[in-house]
């Protein structure tokens, strides 16, 4: 699988500009890099939309990528973190 960058750095720049909360910050960079992480997945189960995603497709994602660490290496996967 390929690294993918969830956040670009230029997008934390511009939440860290942001009139927030340090909380809300936070809240923020996940948001987006969830989005995004939402769409690899989405594109992996070859599902439409994001929003058709089911909590078990999720789920079984995260542990096919936790599975391919274990067999390859921290290095490997999906999920660099």
């Amino acid at each position: 699988m390929n690294e993918k960058q969830y956040l670009t750095h230029a997008e934390a720049l511009e939440v860290e500009a942001a009139l927030l909360s340090t909380h809300e910050k936070f809240l923020t960079r996940i948001t987006i890099s969830s989005l995004r992480m939402l769409q690899q997945i989405a594109d992996d189960e070859q599902v439409a939309k994001i929003e058709d995603l089911t909590p078990q497709q999720i789920i079984k994602w995260f542990e096919r990528d936790a599975e391919i660490k274990r067999a390859q290496g921290e290095t490997a996967g999906t999920l660099q973190w």
